[in-house]
């Protein structure tokens, strides 16, 4: 794999931070601010390599700027890094200093939770730091973003299902979840509500257990692999990204995939591998945007609203339909279409900056 580039594709700025004393190893990415300052997560993780830590925060911050556009929100695209291991690494001295340096930016970037953050290491972030989302409840933030990502990944199913069937209603319908941490909990509930056959699995075992003692009715998949090539209708990959490779795809049963999961195309060809085997593709940043439309709501000058955000999660239905009919009508693959309808709103809705206001 090639070294990526420092600069990134297109990015606007990449900053390196290094405080020696605590430990802190960090990159923060802005790949646009054309509408507006760049919202997205900190990731702790234990990279192998600084070179995969700027991949990952380069990829994750133009996949930022693309959900946020197609969220309708006046948010542009960032993302940031810390390398280490959380359980291990993580103090408050660290992330305090990486406060410090977010805080450099002067608004530029907002940041909030992800892989390995939590919303009370936002509130510690917050010590040093004006541009902080994703925090405690108490504190007058959003607290847990997974309640709404699971609520648009499953408006995103429905429209998915509207656009396959002619009907929203997934009841009766065979839903495999791959993934049942947080945000595929949250999932499970909204189907089963419905009536949904939903089997699901995951690398811990204990986190099935639970979900089946809460569920009895649930089926249990040995592995990702067996849940693929299940007998389903609708596939939600909702764990780690890549879930959509060559292999997967030629395995896979399901007419539509809807999940959480972020970077699910292993890479661009397997969009069209989806597209040729008559699998409807809901794109992954269109239905999993529930999370930023809910810490992003905390910006409002009123005060956080979960009804407020929630109302504006609801559109993920309207937006995931208009995407896979874009592509119907264009001929070209759902991520294509979703792609193009970022990069419209970003283009027309960026340029009005170019108006001087008084």
């Amino acid at each position: 794999m090639s070294t990526p580039s420092s600069f990134g594709t297109h990015h606007e700025q990449v900053v390196f931070c290094h405080d020696e004393a605590s430990g802190l190893r960090a990159i923060i990415a802005l790949y646009s601010t054309a509408l507006g300052p760049g919202l997205g997560g900190t990731r702790f993780f234990p990279y192998a390599s600084e070179s995969d830590a700027l991949a990952d925060v380069l990829n994750l911050s133009q996949g930022m700027a693309y959900k946020n556009a197609l969220a309708g929100l006046d948010l542009g695209g960032g993302k940031a890094v810390i390398i280490g291991d959380p359980r291990t690494d993580k103090s408050e001295a660290l992330l305090r200093a990486y406060g410090r340096f977010v805080q450099t930016l002067a608004g530029r970037y907002f940041t909030a939770c992800d892989v390995g953050t939590f919303s009370t290491d936002m509130d510690v972030i917050a010590r040093e730091c004006d541009y902080v989302t994703g925090r405690t409840v108490e504190h007058g933030g959003a607290g847990d973003s997974s309640v709404l990502t699971a609520f648009g990944v499953y408006q995103g199913m429905r429209a998915s299902a509207q656009f396959t069937w002619g009907d929203t209603s997934l009841a009766g319908k065979r839903v495999g979840i791959a993934g049942v941490g947080k945000v595929g909990r949250h999932l499970t509930a909204h189907l089963v509500q419905e009536d949904a056959r939903v089997v699901v699995t995951d690398i811990d075992p204990a986190a099935v257990a639970r979900l089946v003692e809460q569920y009895p009715g649930l089926e249990v998949a040995g592995s990702t692999e067996e849940l693929i090539a299940a007998d389903l209708d609708v596939y939600a990959p909702c764990a780690l990204g890549g879930a959509l490779n060559e292999t997967s795809v030629e395995s896979l049963t399901a007419r539509v995939v809807a999940g959480a999961a972020n970077n699910q195309l292993a890479h661009d060809g397997v969009g069209k591998l989806v597209a040729d085997r008559g699998i409807v593709y809901a794109p992954d940043y269109c239905v999993n945007s529930g999370g930023v439309i809910q810490v992003a709501d905390e910006l409002d000058p009123s005060g956080f609203s979960f009804d407020r955000a929630k109302a504006r999660a609801t559109g993920i239905f309207d937006t995931t339909l208009a995407v896979l009919e874009r592509a119907a009508s264009e001929g070209i693959t759902t991520a294509e279409a979703a792609d193009r309808q970022a990069e419209q709103r970003i283009r027309e809705i960026g340029r009005l900056a170019q108006i001087r206001l008084p």
